[in-house]
């Protein structure tokens, strides 16, 4: 009986482990759904969490209701298409772009049966980049589905129904460029807006009249006017902005009135165009190519304004609030302290610019004035030019296409173009050939007639000259700008030794100057022929330079040899000058040229001045492709004060031939040099 009450309970023992062991299993398979389902639920609520930011950082604030609870939005009184507009607002209203999000987490609230959501934005506004902002809700499930809890915080942090966003902006002021002594030459004037108030036009035929009489006065068309009439946000009483006027002699008519504006202006206009520019409203490439632009952003679109764009616009600045209209209660968002641009201060004489600009007139020309013991430029100047003041103001097709046809190319600045020398780079061959002893002052050349040839090999080629002097020396070839004398020097100095002695004078440099301009160049590939190197010798050849490349070049006569380094910006250090040739050579050139005017038979006589001792040396440079052709001749002269050299002018016309050659260039410039002694 033991025994078998025994048995009989140890199967009772038996059949509580199963049941034990079966409940184990139950509630594991329960425990592993349940599991299951919260892991299924962190995935959903997550994935929930990424739609909602991510549509925020996309931009796409109308997706934004798909992934929001009802309750929630009925909770803070919004539908919700109110909800969605409100981020367009808000965000477009301050210009929130590169939103990014971060450090997006949520975990479960047991008690709550909900996932706490945190995440941050980070974004730019028109203001710049704004601070951090961190966000905080629940996720609660919504039927079957896992929904953000709106409120308007989410928005911006600590943000009620009743809240508003605003930004004040608070323009930078762009910077000036100035004259060496202070004067502007691109500055802030005041102009007049021009525009219409549509209550004061009247009705019917009446209105029709008003607006055909301000069309012809303000030389717009009659479908403009209307066009800017029918804009959405135009309303009766409306001041509707047609065109920007100069304040002087503005016309009037019925309906017509006007607003102040500033706006850029350049006070010497044509005479500092092509160096100065313009600047004009930013255009979608623009933006394109610097995000951190916008429209209506006034940018430098040509010569100092573009080149010194970032300093002269500054940095605007601003605040963005969020304002509560009721409470009055208001908490800055952002705030950024706007920065003024740079003044931009020139070497540039402002009186010397304009009388050399004037002293031009119609001509084609340039003038570049430096001072050859610092490199200063002084002057730079081109004709034709064209009107930057209307750039700003707003030139019409018509006259932006009579510019861009003008054959005489009224955009191009001529000083920095390259061209042919002439007879004024004699002076550079001479200080060569007395540098290495080829040249020298007593040396007396025995030429005769008007062309010369080396030998026959030169076939039909020949130098020729203008003045048959049987005896030269170096101081008469200038004197009368013999190309023969310099022709025979330069085939004795030799190829190698002369362009040794031209790589001193900076040919094929770059000057790290505020605008493009190729370097001097000596030959296309190498002073390769007798006739070449002859030719090369007295300026014509295959020579390239600039009016300003040959001031730099010829201040060395001026300044014993030594050539300075250009300067246009007085805040950068002067650049290191180079010993271009001996002080013996320069001085001894120097002498030849302060000959070439005083005697009575110097081609540059005409340029004497009583009291002071002038050097100079004018040169023609003639453009074709062979000889006997009837080529185009452009003008030269160079002068400066062989005393008191504070100043050093190279001159230029173009097309020269058969109106006085050089001497129109010294008739025209003659005043320039003058107004340097008053």
């Amino acid at each position: 009986m033991a025994r078998y009450g025994g048995k009989k309970g140890n199967n009772k023992k038996a059949i509580i482990i199963g049941s034990i062991a079966a409940v184990v299993v139950l509630a594991g398979i329960a425990i592993y759904f349940f599991i299951q389902n919260q892991h299924k639920d962190e995935k959903n609520a997550l994935a929930a969490a990424e739609t909602f930011t991510s549509n925020i950082a996309k931009e796409k604030y109308d997706k934004l209701g798909n992934s929001v609870s009802k309750e929630s939005l009925k909770k803070v009184e919004f539908t919700t298409k109110e909800m969605e507009a409100k981020y367009q607002a808000v965000y477009d209203g301050i210009g929130a772009k590169d939103i990014k999000v971060k450090n997006l987490k949520s975990n479960y609230d047991d008690k709550a049966n909900k996932f706490n959501l945190t995440y941050e934005l980070e974004m730019r506004t028109s203001l710049g980049k704004l601070a951090t902002q961190k966000y905080k809700t629940t996720i609660s499930k919504q039927d079957d589905d896992w929904k953000i809890d709106w409120k308007p915080a989410l928005i911006f942090p600590g943000m009620v129904k009743t809240d508003k966003v605003r930004i004040t902006e608070d323009d930078a002021e762009r910077g000036q460029i100035v004259d060496r002594n202070g004067n502007p030459l691109a500055t802030t004037g005041q102009f007049a807006e021009a525009g219409i108030v549509p209550s004061k036009l009247g009705e019917g035929d009446e209105k029709v009249k008003n607006i055909a009489d301000i069309s012809k006065k303000l030389d717009i068309s009659t479908d403009y006017i209307n066009k800017q009439l029918e804009q959405k946000w135009v309303q009766a009483d409306s001041f509707v902005p047609l065109v920007t006027l100069k304040k002087d002699n503005l016309p009037e008519a019925t309906g017509l009135t006007y607003a102040q504006k500033e706006m850029r202006t350049y006070p010497l206009n044509e005479a500092t165009s092509h160096l100065i520019g313009y600047v004009g409203e930013v255009s979608a490439e623009d933006i394109e190519k610097n995000p951190k632009l916008s429209v209506g952003d006034v940018i430098g679109k040509s010569g100092l304004e573009r080149y010194y764009d970032k300093q002269l616009r500054g940095k605007n600045g601003g605040a963005i609030k969020i304002i509560n209209d009721q409470t009055k209660q208001e908490d800055t968002l952002q705030k950024i302290d706007k920065k003024d641009g740079d003044e931009i201060k020139l070497t540039i004489d402002a009186a010397i610019q304009k009388k050399a600009f004037d002293s031009l007139g119609s001509e084609t020309g340039a003038v570049t004035m430096i001072n050859p013991t610092n490199g200063e430029l002084l002057a730079l100047v081109s004709t034709p030019s064209y009107d930057a003041n209307q750039m700003v103001l707003g030139i019409t097709s018509e006259d932006y296409a009579k510019y861009n046809d003008d054959k005489r190319l009224p955009f191009l600045a001529r000083y920095a173009n390259r061209y042919a020398p002439g007879s004024t780079f004699k002076t550079i061959t001479a200080t060569i050939g007395l540098d290495t002893g080829v040249t020298k002052p007593d040396k007396v050349r025995e030429i005769s007639g008007l062309k010369w040839q080396k030998d026959a090999s030169w076939g039909n080629y020949f130098v020729t000259r203008v003045h048959d002097v049987p005896k030269v020396n170096m101081t008469d070839a200038l004197v009368h700008s013999d190309n023969i004398y310099f022709a025979q020097e330069g085939l004795e100095i030799g190829k190698d030794k002369l362009t040794a002695g031209l790589e001193k004078f900076d040919f094929d440099k770059e000057y790290n100057l505020p605008f493009t301009m190729k370097p001097a160049q000596i030959s296309n590939d190498g002073l390769n022929s007798e006739i070449l190197l002859a030719d090369t010798a007295y300026g014509q050849g295959q020579l390239l330079m600039s009016p300003i490349q040959q001031a730099i070049a010829y201040s060395a006569i001026a300044n014993d040899g030594k050539m300075p380094y250009p300067k246009l910006d007085t805040k950068e250090k002067a650049g290191k000058e180079t010993q271009a040739t001996e002080a013996a050579s320069a001085n001894q050139v120097k002498a030849a040229l302060v000959k070439t005017v005083s005697d009575p038979a110097g081609t540059a006589h005409a340029l004497q001045i009583q009291g002071h001792s002038i050097a100079a040396k004018t040169g023609t440079a003639e453009l074709k492709e062979k000889q006997g052709e009837d080529g185009l001749e452009n003008g030269f002269v160079y002068a400066f004060d062989a005393d008191n050299p504070n100043y050093l002018m190279v001159g230029m016309i173009e097309n020269v031939k058969g109106r006085g050659g050089s001497g129109l260039v010294i008739d025209k410039l003659k005043p320039v040099i003058e107004s340097m002694y008053k």
